[in-house]
């Protein structure tokens, strides 16, 4: 049996945009970062939308409502409906309503998105652990301080059940990274000792629902996180673009684990509109464009090839890099040394944080 091709060295010999139906787009830090587009994406998914391209937004950031965040999307030149996002505080109701029935007492903690996704899957929205709620779903939210965080722990030390929408650590921001709902869902499991059910990415589940809202039948995952988005997208079955606008960055990519490769790879959202160059082994080392990167002991070790390139994202040398180390270690995420090869090679280097060893 021929074994599948390492993640990233297929590439993609035309536009993503032309070849998968949707798009199911993460928004922090891919979309937006904070209040603001990240730049030149509103005109990207106009043009993908052109091209046929269907969008989905699926986000782990529970704490608007999906008509708060179609609203905010549209005011930034992405038209939107409420019945295109997903949020990760709808998947938590869904599972809670599931599990517990109609009417069930839910205690929520986050922001408004949180408690109006309990309202409409019919659940009954209580403020305090006195009321005996079944469940508390906790999402995020900038508001959350220490009164809501101590009604969690009283009520689940008091047997209800800790549901978290998510619990990525971080999130973007314009000031740079910040935490997440994680580091606080930490808090109350850690005075708990109740480890929580997780119910946003990368559970399938959030993925699954916007591919049966928007029909579609070959999805592309776009999204910044490893562990959230590319996961997710591996979990549902669907393939993924990484984009480097958000959280994860190339050092993350070069000690990513199996289950956090991506298909693809691209500076932003705009990666959808271009074809994607393959990663080809030669000679014992592993080309793309005008990049060579091979294994020298311990070390990755990236050069040019002298090559004329084409015009491209920039990327080519750390495609390269990247099926270079996975080759190296299939089953594991480990992070590499890497060294530069020649100047050129050293200046793409310091270009991504990478220091050249």
């Amino acid at each position: 049996m021929t074994p599948a091709p390492l993640p990233l060295s297929a590439g993609a010999d035309s536009p993503p945009a032309g070849t998968y139906d949707v798009a199911l787009l993460d928004l922090d830090g891919v979309v937006y970062v904070g209040p603001d587009a990240v730049p030149g994406v509103p005109e990207a998914l106009a043009r993908a939308v052109a091209a046929g391209m269907r969008l989905g937004y699926v986000t782990n950031n529970a704490a608007r409502t999906p008509e708060q965040v179609a609203e905010h999307l549209t005011a930034l030149g992405v038209p939107a409906g409420p019945a295109d996002v997903i949020t990760s505080s709808q998947a938590a109701s869904s599972v809670v309503a599931e599990r517990f029935g109609a009417g069930a007492a839910v205690l929520p903690v986050g922001g408004p998105g949180v408690a109006a996704a309990l309202t409409a899957a019919g659940l009954t929205v209580v403020e305090r652990a006195e009321d005996s709620p079944v469940a508390v779903v906790q999402g995020y939210g900038a508001g959350v301080g220490w009164a809501q965080l101590a009604e969690a722990v009283v009520a689940v030390r008091n047997g209800a059940r800790h549901v978290a929408t998510n619990t990525d650590a971080t999130i973007p921001s314009p000031r740079g990274v910040l935490p997440g709902n994680g580091a606080l869902v930490g808090v109350v499991s850690g005075v708990t000792g109740q480890q929580p059910l997780v119910t946003g990415k990368p559970d399938p589940a959030m993925h699954a629902e916007c591919v049966r809202r928007t029909g579609a039948r070959r999805p592309l995952v776009v999204g910044d996180r490893l562990d959230t988005d590319i996961e997710g997208a591996r979990r549902a079955g669907a393939a993924s673009l990484l984009v480097l606008t958000g959280v994860a960055g190339p050092a993350d990519l070069l000690a990513a684990v199996p289950e956090h490769r991506p298909d693809l790879l691209a500076p932003d959202v705009a990666g959808v509109l271009t074809a994607h160059p393959r990663v080809t082994a030669v000679e014992g080392a592993w080309r793309c464009g005008g990049w060579q990167a091979e294994a020298t002991g311990e070390a990755l070790v990236l050069r040019s090839t002298g090559a004329e390139r084409e015009p491209g994202d920039g990327l080519d040398g750390l495609r390269a890099l990247a099926v270079a180390q996975w080759a190296r270690h299939p089953d594991e995420g480990s992070a590499p040394v890497v060294r530069a090869g020649d100047d050129e090679a050293a200046a793409v280097l310091a270009g991504w944080g990478l220091p050249a060893g």
